[in-house]
């Protein structure tokens, strides 16, 4: 693997909000894992003496979200979609009022695609993920501001 690969997949990592990636092949084995208050290490680069890199600058940042919102989290990791296809309308946009069971999202894993639905009746406030972007388990992807009755 060359450089220029090793630092593409760092860069593919650390913008897809990954906590952790193992991959391993003949010549090569390499061991990602980022965490808030260690920077990203390589664990082994087999025998071709590449440097690792030293730190990595967590993509997500910490948001101040107010008690009074509901956040919609990922239930699986895969690949977010805020549309059905490229050439459509996204689902919900911020701002946008939604009632419990409405489409938010697909998320695609392993060529499946699950559609995630709004837990509660509310409003959009905030959009958590760029479409066509990795997700993990648990990753909040939108902030909801649930109407009370």
């Amino acid at each position: 693997m060359k450089t220029t690969e090793i630092q593409e997949l760092i860069d593919f990592i650390t913008q897809s909000g990954l906590e952790e990636v193992h991959i391993e092949t003949e010549a090569i084995k390499i061991h990602v894992k980022r965490s808030n208050a260690i920077p990203q290490q390589v664990a082994s680069l087999a025998s071709n003496g590449l440097p690792s890199p030293t730190q990595v600058v967590p993509m997500l940042q910490e948001n101040k979200l107010a008690a009074n919102y509901v956040t919609i989290k990922s239930p699986m990791i895969g690949t977010f979609y805020r549309s059905p296809s490229p050439e459509e309308a996204p689902f919900v946009k911020e701002g946008d009022p939604v009632v419990k069971g409405t489409k938010l999202c697909i998320i695609e894993a392993m060529k499946l695609y699950n559609e995630i639905e709004s837990e509660v009746t509310g409003k959009i406030i905030q959009i958590l993920v760029d479409d066509i972007s990795p997700v993990e388990y648990d990753q909040p992807l939108f902030l909801v501001e649930p109407v009370t009755e």
